[in-house]
C-alpha cells in the first residue's frame, strides 16, 4: 500500500483552493449548536462546516412550497419543449461549474476528487441531458378496437416527491432521481445526508440559475429519523425515491404505505462477481480492482463477493492482492490518490469491527489489510482488504460492508457461482468474466440480480433500468422506471360517433 503525503489542514485546503460553502451552510472551527449537523473533514478529523437542520415548521413549509409550485406554478404547464431547454441549461452550469462541484463533493465525502472530477460531475451533468432528450419525444397512447370510442392514455405528473439522497456519491445518485422527476413537472424536495449536503445544495442553487422555477427544487437538510421521516409521512407528499440502506428502506416503505405514496426504493447491495477459468484474468483483475474499490468501495453495486474458479484462483488472488497492497491510499484532494478515508467516524468504526472478525475468526485467511491504514496519525484511513474463505455463509460474506474490503471464495465451476452467487439477500447486480458465450448466457439467465455486467466493472445506460431484486430494493431508475414513479396514467375515452343512449326515467 502507498501512502501518499499528509493532507492539507482542512481551513487552508479550503482558502487555497477558494471553496465557496453554498448556503445555508456556514464555515465553522467548532459548533455547538444543537440543531446543526457539525462537518468533518474525513482526512485531517477536523470540523469545517455547519448546516442548519430542518424542524416540522421548516417541513411543512418546504411542503407548502412544493404543493403551491406544483399547483398553480408554470413548471408542470410547462410546455415540455421549454422544460427540456430549462433542463439542458441546468447541464450546462453543471459543466461550467464541475471544479466547484467536484471540490465539494471529495470535501464532505473524501471520495479522491479525480474521481469526482472524471466520473461524478460529467455524469451528473448527463442525468440532466438525458431526460432533457427525453421529454422532448415523451408520446402517449391511442386505442380504437371497439369502434366506437377512442381511448386516448396520456402521463400526468403525480405531484410533489421527496427524494432523500445517500452520502456516498451524493452528485450522481441525487441528480438521476431529481432530473427525472422535475423532466416529467413534478415538484421535488430533496433531503441530503447529513453527512455530505454540500455538493447537492450548491447544485440546486444551479438549478434557480438554469431557470427552474422557484419552489420546484428544494433542499430540506437533517437526519433521516427527523427530517426524513417527516418529509415521508406528511400528506402533501405524493412520491418518495429513496437510496440507501435496506432497513432504513423498509421503514420509509411502511411509513409510505399508511398514505398510499408511490415509493421507489434502491437499497443495499452484497454483489456477486463471478471470475471462470475462461475469463481473460489480466482484464478481470482491473475490472474487479475498479468493481470494489473505485468511489472508496463506498458503493452500494460493488463486486464485494469475489468467486474464482479453481483453476485460476492461484493466479487471480496473488495478482489482485499485490495490486490492491499496491493502491494508492491517502489525501483525497491529490490527483493520484486511489483510496481516500471512509466518509465519516461511524462507517470508519463499523469497518474496523468487520475487519476484527476477519482478523480473529479462522474461518477467514486474511490476505492484506483488515485493520485502520499505518502511516496516518488522523483521518479516517482504512486499508484496502482482502479476505478469504470457503463458506458463502459467512457473515463477511452475508452482510453489506460498504467500504474497500473484498471476500474471495473459490468454487468449483459456474454451477457453483451461480448456486454461491444467489444465496444471499440482495440482488442489486451480478458480475461474469468469461470469454466462453454459452456460460455468459446461462450466468445471465440464472443469477438473480437487477443488472448483469459481463466482462466489464460498472457501467449504465440510463435508457434502462436499474435496480434490484430481493432486499435490493422495489421499482427502477432509468428511463422506464422513472416515467413509472414520476407520472400517472390517464385514460380519456371520446366516442367517434353520436352515441344512442337509454333514456332512463323516460316514459
Amino acid at each position: 500500500m502507498i501512502k501518499n503525503q499528509k493532507p492539507s489542514g482542512v481551513h487552508d485546503l479550503i482558502a487555497a483552493n477558494n471553496i465557496r460553502l453554498p448556503k445555508p451552510a456556514l464555515s465553522v472551527s467548532a459548533d455547538n449548536n444543537p440543531n446543526a449537523q457539525t462537518l468533518i473533514y474525513a482526512a485531517t478529523e477536523e470540523p469545517f462546516a455547519s448546516v442548519p437542520h430542518a424542524r416540522q415548521t421548516d417541513v411543512d413549509q418546504a411542503v407548502a412550497n412544493a404543493r403551491g409550485a406544483f399547483e398553480d406554478g408554470p413548471w408542470r404547464k410547462m410546455p415540455a419543449a421549454e422544460r427540456s431547454a430549462i433542463l439542458r441549461n441546468v447541464s450546462t452550469l453543471v459543466k461550467k461549474h464541475a471544479e466547484e462541484l467536484a471540490l465539494l463533493q471529495t470535501l464532505e465525502t473524501s471520495i479522491p476528487v479525480q474521481q469526482s472530477k472524471s466520473m461524478h460531475v460529467p455524469r451528473t451533468a448527463e442525468n440532466f441531458t438525458f431526460f432533457a432528450d427525453i421529454i422532448s419525444g415523451l408520446a402517449g397512447e391511442s386505442y380504437e378496437q371497439t369502434g366506437r370510442y377512442l381511448a386516448v392514455v396520456t402521463r400526468d405528473p403525480v405531484g410533489v416527491g421527496v427524494l432523500i439522497s445517500p452520502w456516498n456519491a451524493p452528485l450522481v445518485l441525487a441528480s438521476m432521481k431529481l432530473a427525472a422527476g422535475i423532466a416529467l413537472g413534478n415538484s421535488i424536495i430533496i433531503k441530503p445526508s447529513e453527512y455530505a449536503p454540500l455538493a447537492v445544495l450548491r447544485l440546486c442553487e444551479l438549478l434557480e440559475e438554469a431557470g427552474v422555477p422557484r419552489h420546484v427544487v428544494q433542499v430540506v437538510c437533517g437526519t433521516g429519523i427527523e427530517a426524513g421521516r417527516a418529509l415521508v409521512q406528511h400528506p402533501g407528499v405524493d412520491i418518495v425515491g429513496f437510496i440507501g440502506g435496506t432497513e432504513t428502506g423498509k421503514n420509509i416503505m411502511a411509513d409510505a404505505a399508511r398514505s398510499l405514496k408511490k415509493v421507489g426504493l434502491e437499497l443495499g447491495g452484497k454483489s456477486a462477481n463471478i471470475i471462470l477459468n475462461s475469463a481473460d484474468i489480466e482484464r478481470a483483475i482491473d475490472g474487479s480492482l475498479l468493481g470494489i474499490f473505485a468511489g472508496n468501495g463506498e458503493q452500494c453495486l460493488a463486486g464485494s463477493r469475489i468467486m474464482v474458479e479453481n483453476d485460476v484462483a492461484d493466479e487471480f488472488i496473488s495478482k489482485f492482492t499485490a495490486r490492491t497492497k499496491a493502491l494508492r491510499v491517502g489525501d483525497p484532494f491529490q490527483d493520484d490518490t486511489e483510496i481516500g478515508p471512509m466518509a465519516f467516524k461511524a462507517h470508519f468504526d463499523r469497518l474496523l469491527a468487520f475487519a476484527e472478525t476477519a482478523q480473529v475468526d479462522n474461518s477467514y485467511k486474511v490476505h492484506t489489510g483488515a485493520q485502520a491504514a499505518s502511516g496516518f496519525d488522523s483521518g479516517y484511513y482504512f486499508a484496502p482488504t482482502v479476505v478469504e474463505t470457503d463458506s458463502n455463509q459467512a457473515e463477511l460474506c452475508q452482510k453489506e460492508l460498504f467500504g474497500p474490503f473484498v471476500t474471495i471464495q473459490r468454487i468449483k465451476d459456474l454451477d457453483d457461482g451461480i448456486k454461491r452467487a444467489n444465496d444471499n439477500d440482495f440482488g442489486l447486480a451480478s458480475y461474469i468474466w468469461s470469454n466462453d458465450l454459452p456460460s455468459v448466457m446461462r450466468a445471465r439467465r440464472e443469477l438473480r440480480a437487477g443488472t448483469i455486467w459481463v466482462n466489464t466493472p460498472m457501467t449504465r445506460d440510463l435508457r434502462a433500468p436499474f435496480g434490484g431484486f430481493k432486499q435490493s430494493g422495489i421499482g427502477r431508475d432509468g428511463l422506464p422506471g422513472s416515467i413509472e414513479l414520476f407520472t400517472e396514467e390517464k385514460t380519456t375515452l371520446i366516442p367517434q360517433e353520436p352515441l344512442l343512449l337509454p333514456k332512463l326515467g323516460s316514459s
